[in-house]
Order: C-alpha cells, then sequence, then structure tokens
C-alpha cells in the first residue's frame, strides 16, 4: 500500500457475542498522522474494536485492515504496523524506563543504543532524572510516556490507546496529550479509545461517537466547547438507545 493511503480501514464491520450485537456495520477511515478519539460509555464496543484490529478477534462480518493488511485473515501481518498501549501499560518493575525500552526494541528485533533509546523517552515525554530508576516506582503516566517511546522506536503505523488518561492528574493527562500530538506529528495515525469529554477537544482531529455498535456522528472537537460536544454526545447516545 502506498504511504498515503489509509493506515487503518474499518468496513461494515460486525461482530457478535451470542445473541449480542457489539458492533453492528461499524466504518472507520484513519489516515497518516490523523488523532481519532472513539467516543463511548463502557459497552459500546470500544475494546471490541481494538480486539478485532489486533486480531485477537474476528469480525462476523465486514473487513478490518491495517497498512492493507487484513487483521482477521492475517493477524500476526497487521500487528507488525500497530503499537498497543492500554490503560495501564505493564512494565520490568525492576528495570529501569530505558532497560525496558531497549528490551521491547529487542523483541522487535531492533537494536537501540543508548543514546537513542534516550532521545526517544525525552520525545516521550519521560524526565532525563527517570531514565535509569525503576520501572516499579513509576505513575501512571510515566508508564505511559515508555509505551509510546517504544511505539515510536518500532515506527508503527497505528497507535491503539485504550482510556489513556483514565485516572491521570490534570497536569499529567495535558502533558500525554501533547506527547500523543507529537506521535502524530511524526506521522503516526493514532485511535484513541476513551470517554474522556474533556481531553478529546485537545488531542482529536476527529470524534466518533460510537453507539449501537456504529458511529452515530463524527465531530471535529474544534468547533464546539466542552458544553456543546457534551450536549451532543449525550443526545446522540439517546437517540441510538431510542
Amino acid at each position: 500500500m502506498a504511504d498515503d493511503g489509509p493506515v487503518l480501514a474499518l468496513d461494515g464491520v460486525v461482530k457478535r457475542f451470542g445473541q449480542r450485537t457489539a458492533l453492528a456495520g461499524l466504518d472507520l477511515t484513519l489516515r497518516p498522522g490523523e488523532v481519532f478519539a472513539l467516543l463511548g460509555p463502557n459497552g459500546a464496543g470500544k475494546t471490541t474494536t481494538i480486539n478485532l484490529i489486533l486480531g485477537f478477534l474476528r469480525a462476523d462480518a465486514g473487513t478490518v485492515r491495517v497498512r492493507g493488511v487484513d487483521a482477521g485473515a492475517d493477524p500476526v501481518g497487521a500487528r507488525a504496523h500497530v503499537a498497543y498501549i492500554p490503560e495501564q501499560v505493564a512494565l520490568y518493575p525492576t528495570l529501569s524506563g530505558l532497560e525496558n525500552l531497549r528490551y521491547f526494541a529487542t523483541l522487535a528485533g531492533l537494536d537501540l543504543g543508548k543514546a537513542e533509546a534516550r532521545a526517544l523517552l525525552a520525545e516521550a515525554g519521560l524526565g532525563g532524572d527517570a531514565h535509569d530508576r525503576a520501572a516499579g516506582a513509576y505513575s501512571k503516566g510515566m508508564r505511559q510516556k515508555v509505551g509510546i517511546a517504544i511505539a515510536l522506536a518500532r515506527r508503527a503505523g497505528l497507535l491503539l490507546l485504550d482510556e489513556p488518561t483514565s485516572g491521570l492528574d490534570p497536569g499529567a493527562s495535558a502533558e500525554f496529550s501533547r506527547t500523543v500530538r507529537a506521535a502524530a506529528e511524526r506521522g503516526s495515525a493514532v485511535l484513541m479509545a476513551t470517554h474522556d469529554l474533556y481531553r478529546v477537544r485537545e488531542m482529536a482531529d476527529r470524534v466518533g461517537v460510537l453507539g449501537a455498535g456504529r458511529i452515530v456522528e463524527e465531530i471535529d472537537p474544534r468547533c464546539l466547547d466542552h458544553v456543546a460536544l457534551e450536549r451532543l454526545y449525550i443526545e446522540r447516545l439517546s437517540e441510538s438507545a431510542a
């Protein structure tokens, strides 16, 4: 696929669990440098969407493609283009941030020198005084920054963020927003599953409201203030549930 093609393309994706339909024809296209916030309450299908992209689930209908690779037919090939940063980033607690980054880079087949690793940690927003500190003493925000650095090292085309600002204080949340924007400026596409209405205005280029298993509204968050965004979000969810 050409570099300017979609990084992520979901076309008519349906996923059922027994009698329950989690996704009912989800369409989504994401290009390099875009940050897309998938906004919805718990149970709306955000985690199901992420698991389909990662190839941990297969769609009952429709297609999920990452850089043109079908995530259902070739999950390993699709995941090669993806960096997943969960709500709680798991690092080896006895290793430093620097050692964790270099270790995970090695698992990805990369030979990452100390100087390059420190530069990536700094770019991800982790202060130099924390590079050599054991990760077991890190806050959630610090662990997320190491996760971003790992993604930058791998040059992942797609970053998947699952509730990334949950549990962060306002300062750490604002700093994480800047880190995500910096990753997008490097050319990564970012899909963020969240229900944080406040931060999406700062982080996202587009917001999709997920209701009844599909995107019921797509919004440019910069065109609305926080109050108007919240009102529209609640209205669309109420309409989809009717």
